[in-house]
């Protein structure tokens, strides 16, 4: 096993982390407005306010700001929610459970969709089948998030009342109603990650089945499922790790809105929260958590490349 691979993938996502860490609090730096007279309110005299600045560090120089802020979130300390006083790293703990079950079961949703229909697409090219799914995966991609979860909830919930409009149980309070719950907001994420990745899907197949070793396959009386199993598919699968690692690290962005929609006690809605009430540490702390979420993501994926096909080159 070619252990330098790894080692280089891994070195690599900590300094993208660190860049991240530093892009999060030069931007929240540059957004208009005054911790300090966040806390104290509109009312606060500027004596005041400027002795708040100088208790939360406000007056030191950047970079010994950064770096002091930076020492704490590597220990996990992201400060404290300037409008609840509650630490913005237990907020974030409470709040990205719901938001991993929605990312997961949204995907979960997705590939269900993708993998038949882009497979049988490729296999039977303009037909009607084919034409079928290109037109479903054409309505999913042009349907924004908020207007299909809209939707959903106009059919499942207020037309037929099979499920819940909004709100969240806890998987470990209650099964059924958690499961209720999160069927909409997941099926509104995935049916557009689903017609994504259909068409990419389906491209990739499309390019194998064209090769010579798939023909050779076949002269040799091999059966459909087998040469699509065996050969296709597991020479597709680089293609469609691509394809599921760019959906997932979107569906995080998807979340966001949809966590709105169906509010959704995830990390979308509590950045929405910050960025509404100003709460720049907790803005800050989302941010940054919803980033590394996405790098270890990517990090996943090009590791996943090394056990897929060893013969791609490591540099």
């Amino acid at each position: 096993m070619n252990y330098q691979y790894i080692l280089q993938r891994l070195v690599l996502a900590v300094v993208v982390i660190l860049g991240v860490t530093f892009a999060v609090f030069l931007i929240v730096q540059l957004v208009p407005g005054d911790p300090a007279r966040v806390v104290l309110g509109v009312q606060a005299n500027e004596e005041n306010i400027a002795a708040m600045r100088e208790r939360m560090g406000l007056n030191r120089p950047f970079f010994e700001q950064y770096f002091t802020w930076l020492g704490n979130a590597i220990q996990g300390d992201f400060g404290t929610s300037l409008i609840t006083s509650q630490s913005v790293s237990e907020q974030i703990s409470d709040r990205l459970g719901p938001t991993l079950e929605l990312a997961f079961a949204s995907l979960f949703i997705g590939l269900m969709i993708a993998f038949p229909l882009g497979i049988i697409s490729a296999m039977y090219p303009r037909t009607p089948i084919d034409l079928l799914a290109s037109f479903i995966s054409q309505v999913g991609v042009s349907i924004p998030d908020f207007w299909m979860g809209i939707l959903l909830i106009l059919l499942f919930s207020l037309t037929l009342g099979w499920l819940p409009p909004s709100g969240y149980t806890p998987i470990q309070e209650d099964f059924g109603d958690w499961l209720s719950h999160l069927i909409l907001p997941a099926m509104t994420a995935g049916l557009i990650s689903g017609a994504i990745q259909t068409r990419f899907i389906r491209s990739a197949m499309l390019e194998v089945l064209s090769e010579n070793y798939i023909r050779t396959a076949y002269a040799k009386g091999l059966k459909r499922l087998t040469v699509i199993r065996r050969h296709a598919l597991r020479n597709a699968l680089i293609t469609i790790v691509t394809i599921i690692g760019l959906q997932m690290t979107a569906l995080f962005s998807a979340v966001v809105v949809v966590e709105i929609v169906f509010t959704w006690p995830g990390l979308g809605e509590l950045s929405l929260e910050a960025v509404l009430d100003r709460d720049y540490p907790l803005l800050q702390g989302t941010v940054l958590t919803l980033a590394v979420l996405v790098t270890l993501i990517n990090l996943v994926i090009d590791l996943m490349y090394f056990f897929l096909d060893p013969r791609i080159e490591r540099t």
